[in-house]
């Protein structure tokens, strides 16, 4: 390198740690790079619940230290009180983090909890999941549950009642083992951003009601809970025909099937032929023991005559559909006279309705992590809340992206020693592709089905293609469904039958997922309204699909 090409870099790098420095100083609220211990900033949760154990641990091929969850199967709880509580009323607001999930994530959490000053006698060392938080965000996963949570606690001014306000149709979590950042951006006009490595992936309004499930301000009518149903209300649209008579000459006890009186046996039957005989070459083992093994026989085989005739045994005559079968005879459907549609109770106004400008926030006093993971080696590292968007963009450049870089490098590296360079581009790509199909708003009803097979793929790589393929099926379904109308119902999306029987044994169904998946039969009218303002996820989408695979095509197999 020369002379000039390492003073420029240098100046870069001063120019950059300057404007760093000079902006934290007025901007940064708390960051944490855990490059020192924890031990006397960070406080450990004495609750008996919290069993898992922090580590102060260097992130697998760094020198840098992060805050390493060290064992499976537990639950763990850590906090941090910050000097002064930050309001979050007034100005930008950032929340940013790394974490890297070195053993993968199957099940588990790896969010923050930023919390709101706490009640009278609170201590940091009782810390637990009944600590009350402003905002709650960060991955999340385990069985159908696959998201970058943003969760909100609003209080209602009318009720006092504090409510959970979830973020519709959040990202999904990069499935790899790499370093990622965290980054969500809260905004003066109620904008709120979600990045995950620097690129936006959520862009929602606090206050609007398609970004927030329940939406922060509550409907100005509801309807009446003392309404009831009055007895005599008819909701049937169809009844059946009361003058309907069932014709003399249905038989509801014809059999559906019936022998086929014309078919004659083939000639060349051998009907004393078994199908079965013994194996002639099979030999009694030197070891059988009649006494106590029994009485040795040998093992069958099929009757080579029969691969040569029509068939073997006893011949009967073929079944075929009965022309008299009518089955169970019933009324036909005619229009209710007393129909008088689908019974509601009548709106009342909202006794908790309020209006809002913004959002008000409870201020954020700690931070805290407080999480049950199946999975251990999850480190967090650079956590930073700041007032300027410039120095969340300057700790990504000089803090996670040279780390990030080097594990891609060295992922590559690994897949090239492998041999498996080609397969494994081939694989990232499609499980990327059916991760954004699955994140596409209006297919929500079908998210953790979705979610469900692509997991089992990406336990079993050589089944992806047959996941490709289910996945792009059930997701054309849909979209012809959307199109050209029709009852819709939601598909099952299944694995193939090997990814069936090799994940049935790991998958339990409780009652409350049986309910879920039975609401989900019916897509409701809502979602059916509002599926076509989504048209343009499905086409940037299928853009994406069609590019990835040819692309995928090109490098994997060496065609065009």
């Amino acid at each position: 390198m020369g002379v000039s090409r390492r003073f420029a870099l240098l100046l870069f790098v001063a120019f950059v740690s300057f404007q760093l420095i000079s902006a934290s100083d007025d901007a940064t609220i708390l960051y944490e790079s855990f490059d020192e211990s924890f031990d006397g900033r960070w406080i450990v949760s004495e609750k008996d619940e919290y069993q898992g154990v922090w580590k102060h641990s260097k992130s697998e091929g760094h020198e840098d230290y992060g805050l390493l969850v060290s064992e499976k199967a537990r639950k763990y709880a850590i906090v941090k009180e910050l000097d002064k509580p930050l309001s979050l009323k007034d100005g930008t607001v950032v929340l940013q983090y790394e974490v890297r999930l070195q053993e993968g994530l199957e099940c588990g959490g790896a969010y923050l909890k930023y919390l709101r000053p706490q009640g009278a006698g609170w201590i940091a060392k009782e810390f637990d999941n009944d600590s009350p938080y402003t905002i709650m965000f960060g991955p999340d996963k385990c069985g159908a549950t696959n998201k970058v949570h943003f969760i909100l606690k609003h209080k209602n001014p009318k009720s006092g009642e504090y409510i959970e306000h979830h973020l519709k149709f959040p990202p999904t979590v990069p499935s790899d083992k790499l370093t990622h950042l965290y980054t969500a951006i809260l905004k003066p006009d109620n904008e709120l951003q979600i990045l995950i490595d620097g690129e936006e992936k959520k862009k929602a309004n606090l206050l609007a009601a398609d970004d927030f499930e329940p939406p922060l301000v509550p409907a100005e009518t509801i309807p009446d809970p003392d309404d009831k149903k009055p007895e005599d209300w008819d909701e049937r649209e169809k009844i059946p025909d009361p003058d309907a008579k069932k014709p003399e000459d249905w038989d509801e006890n014809a059999p559906m099937e019936i022998e086929d009186e014309e078919a004659v046996k083939p000639e060349g039957w051998l009907d004393d032929e078994p199908e079965e005989i013994d194996d002639p070459e099979a030999t009694k083992p030197e070891d059988w023991d009649d006494e106590e093994d029994g009485l040795w026989e040998a093992p069958k085989i099929d009757n080579p005559k029969c691969e040569t005739s029509p068939g073997c045994g006893e011949w009967k005559r073929p079944m075929k559909k009965n022309p008299a079968y009518k089955g169970k005879w019933h009324a036909p459907l005619i229009d209710n006279p007393n129909y008088k549609g689908i019974w509601k109770p009548k709106d009342i106004p909202n006794p908790n309705y309020f209006e809002l400008d913004k959002p008000d926030f409870e201020p954020i006093a700690a931070i805290g992590i407080e999480i049950w993971t199946m999975q251990d080696g999850i480190l967090f590292d650079n956590i930073l809340i700041s007032k300027d968007e410039k120095v969340a963009e300057s700790y990504r450049e000089t803090t996670w992206k040279p780390k990030f870089e080097v594990e891609k490098e060295k992922q590559k590296a690994e897949e090239v020693a492998a041999g498996s360079d080609g397969l494994a581009g081939f694989q990232k790509k499609v499980f990327d592709l059916l991760y954004q199909i699955a994140d596409i708003p209006f297919l929500e009803a079908y998210k953790h089905k979705i979610l469900d097979v692509i997991e089992k793929g990406e336990k079993q790589p050589n089944l992806t293609i047959g996941i490709l393929v289910s996945i792009v099926v059930v997701f054309i379904t849909i979209l012809f469904k959307l199109i050209f109308g029709g009852k819709k119902k939601v598909p099952k999306v299944e694995p193939s039958p090997t990814v069936a029987a090799e994940s049935s044994s790991n998958q339990e169904s409780s009652s409350g997922e049986k309910e879920e998946d039975e609401k989900e039969e019916e897509t409701t009218e809502k979602e059916q309204t509002a599926a076509p303002a989504h048209l343009k996820d499905i086409k940037a989408v299928y853009s994406d699909f069609d590019h990835t695979w040819k692309r995928c095509w090109v490098d994997y197999c060496g065609h065009s």
